[in-house]
């Protein structure tokens, strides 16, 4: 049995591709940091529009990572925030496309670019405290962003080629952990078989994303290593980025990714956390659940979110403090749930 759009999203779906092929200029952008899910959506809708005679510029919060470049299909296409371009285009488009995130502070300085463009909003997480507004197309029970990307595509008959089925299957591998996480869905493999028949090469594009790193990279996880705690209490474990070792090695973010699996990974863990100090003094908190413990609202506690199993947050520092308060509000959430799981 093939995968098909599921009934209860398909109203948006056709809404939100009306949009799409309304515009002749569309801004693309994604959350602080994309991951290969933001990443991913902007790669594949970046092709399609342009598939359509449409003009189409990604603007994102932060730099696009140099890992997932190979995602786009014309460089030119990703202009930094900022810059006199982005705001030449800005002014010059009819539409912005808000990808992997529907919320305000999650898009960072791009907000204020967008402000006035008729706007359209593409996730798979839950609805926050502060939404964007705008036609939108939003299901939690959605694998990824690029499954949602993948039914307009599909409403359109596409026209597809070699990067829109990459971007949809990078997005799909990245944000369910290599199929491994509980958001691995039939339609999650059905998509990714698709892609795969498409002309996607599993082996090459996870030997691009995951099989290489600099060594830097692990230079950095040897020093953060040395901060591994673990309260075998409440299953929390926890790690730290050592500022120094940071500008010291020159990390850039891409050598953070997979980083917060280490404790996540550590026998008995219900949550795993890695902090980091940003270079304003704020500081990054990455929440993974390997249990019942939701951390998307865990991390909306300190104004974050995500999803159930994998958020993030920023709070202020200093980073003993921040962890102080971080450890404390996660050892009563797993005690709340260890409690409800006695009251059966």
């Amino acid at each position: 049995m093939g995968y098909r759009t599921p009934a209860h999203r398909a109203v948006a779906v056709k809404q939100v591709r009306s949009a799409l092929l309304a515009s002749r200029s569309a801004i693309l952008t994604t959350h602080l940091n994309a991951d290969g899910d933001g990443a991913g959506s902007e790669a594949a809708v970046a092709s399609w529009l342009r598939g359509n005679g449409s003009e189409a510029w990604i603007i994102n919060p932060t730099a696009f990572p140099d890992s997932l470049r190979f995602l786009i299909e014309d460089e030119d296409w990703i202009v930094p925030a900022g810059s006199r371009r982005a705001r030449d285009l800005c002014e010059q488009a009819d539409l912005a496309v808000v990808l992997d995130t529907g919320e305000v502070p999650r898009i960072g300085r791009v907000q204020e670019s967008i402000r006035d463009l008729p706007t359209v909003v593409i996730d798979h997480h839950p609805r926050g405290d502060n939404p964007i507004g705008g036609t939108s197309l939003r299901d939690p029970q959605a694998s990824a962003t690029t499954e949602l990307v993948h039914d307009i595509i599909c409403a359109s008959r596409g026209p597809w080629n070699d990067y829109i089925a990459q971007g949809i299957y990078v997005g799909l591998l990245t944000d369910t952990g290599s199929f491994r996480f509980d958001n691995t869905t039939p339609a999650c493999h059905s998509i990714a078989a698709e892609m795969v028949g498409r002309g996607v090469q599993p082996e090459t594009v996870y030997t691009r994303v995951y099989g290489s790193a600099p060594l830097r990279k692990y230079q950095l996880l040897s020093r953060a290593l040395e901060t591994l705690e673990h309260d075998p209490d409440f299953g929390v474990t926890w790690m730290t980025i050592p500022k120094d070792a940071y500008e010291e090695l020159g990390i850039l973010a891409d050598d953070l990714d997979g980083i917060v699996d280490i404790p996540r990974s550590i026998t008995g863990t219900q949550v795993g956390l890695l902090f980091r100090l940003t270079k304003s003094g704020e500081v990054k908190i990455s929440f993974r659940s390997n249990g019942p413990v939701d951390v998307n609202l865990l991390a909306k506690r300190f104004q974050g979110g995500g999803h159930v199993k994998a958020s993030g947050a920023v709070v202020a520092g200093p980073i003993d403090r921040a962890i102080e308060r971080v450890l404390s509000a996660t050892r009563a959430a797993v005690a709340q749930m260890d409690k409800a799981r006695e009251l059966g």
